[in-house]
């Protein structure tokens, strides 16, 4: 394993100081001009085990979840191997950072960021409350905090702040709060509450407070992923579908939200008066996988690889379920969740599109440098 950055300068230091060279120096590097940190915050798309920590039954710790991860062992993702923030990290460069409830996670381990994310939670405190003991979105902000007075202790204030300004943070919530709360049941509670335009409009209006308060903490490059096709996905298409077609309600749900989503964010940034925050419009790429599978290399959009029933689209991915042979073949892994190989697609738009990414792509804005003033 190649040396951390701060062995590094210790390295370097140590070096000058035997040989004492007689001219100026040149300034030795510091750890927060080095060192790229990465946060996430979200739902099961991007959670890499902390609710393995949790008394919940929304966890993904059971084979043959894991089965294409380096280990081939359950993870806690989510994923028959990488999920999207490791692909992320992947490209920038960084160590595989830890969920945030993971016990090792001290010391020169927190330099790289935390995993917030936790499986079932919602932009809303009420979604997911059949899932119990989840790590809801005030609690992964509020750990976020603690998290940056215990790097505090290592480094300081100063650096802690460059640390968090100069990271990158991911953030990807919205559909459990259609799935799992609006049309959780018939009649739900929010769905008597609102009509859906303004049960979309009111989700937005509390995204918009998450991110508000994830810029108060210190977040400078934040990517904003919108839902995906929630209508289209294995699991609804088990529930309502007869012939493989989308669920039109889910889908109109979609629809309302992701441009919305964009809109909202677009606002935000001409108030701070810097692209701060990036959009991917996740729904659109999807759908470009289901409507044309085998322009990307797939088999199939419609049958989920691991599961039961119909498009094997029920329950969870159990040790019990059917399995595909071929991962890379299908654009779900499991009723609600894609494989590793469409998560790999869509990272490498995030990082070099500029049709569903806006108004940025993640190659630009790593390039740009957001310092307040």
């Amino acid at each position: 394993m190649s040396c951390s950055p701060l062995v590094s300068i210790f390295i370097f230091l140590a070096f000058g100081l035997v040989f004492g060279a007689k001219k100026s120096p040149t300034p030795s590097p510091k750890i927060e001009n080095t060192h790229r940190a990465f946060f996430v915050f979200g739902d099961s798309l991007v959670d890499n085990g902390n609710n393995n920590f949790l008394a919940t039954s929304a966890r993904a710790d059971s084979p043959p979840y894991g089965i294409d991860y380096p280990t081939h062992r359950p993870t806690g993702r989510f994923s028959n191997g990488y999920n999207i923030p490791d692909l992320i990290g992947q490209h920038i460069g960084i160590d595989p950072i830890l969920p945030y409830l993971d016990p090792s996670l001290t010391g020169q381990k927190l330099l790289n960021g935390a995993n917030f994310a936790s499986a079932g939670i919602g932009i809303l405190n009420d979604t997911g409350v059949q899932f119990a003991n989840i790590v809801r979105m005030p609690s992964q902000l509020q750990d976020f905090e603690k998290y940056q007075y215990r790097v505090t202790d290592l480094i300081g204030a100063e650096k802690t702040k460059k640390l968090i300004n100069d990271a990158l943070v991911l953030i990807t919530c919205g559909g459990n709060d259609f799935v799992n709360n609006y049309y959780l049941v018939p009649n739900s509670l929010r769905s008597i509450q609102y009509e859906l335009p303004a049960y979309v409009t009111f989700l937005i209006s509390e995204y918009q407070n998450i991110l508000m308060r994830l810029y108060e903490l210190g977040a400078r490059k934040v990517i904003v992923t919108g839902t995906g096709p929630l209508g289209c996905v294995p699991t609804i298409l088990a529930l309502h579908s007869k012939k493989g077609e989308c669920a039109p309600d889910l889908q109109q749900a979609a629809e309302l939200f992701n441009p919305q989503l964009v809109d909202m964010v677009n606002s935000l940034n001409k108030k701070l008066g810097n692209n701060v925050f990036v959009t991917v419009e996740t729904n659109y790429l999807h759908m470009n996988f289901i409507n044309n599978p085998k322009a990307f290399g797939f088999e199939t959009s419609t049958n989920a690889c691991c599961g039961q029933g119909p498009y094997n689209g029920l329950g969870l991915c159990t040790p019990l379920s059917s399995l595909c042979p071929n991962r890379d073949a299908h654009v779900f892994w499991d009723g609600y969740h894609p494989s590793e190989r469409a998560n790999r697609l869509i990272v490498k738009e995030i990082f070099s599109g500029s049709k569903y990414v806006k108004p940025l792509n993640l190659s630009t804005l790593m390039a740009l440098d957001f310092i307040e003033a």
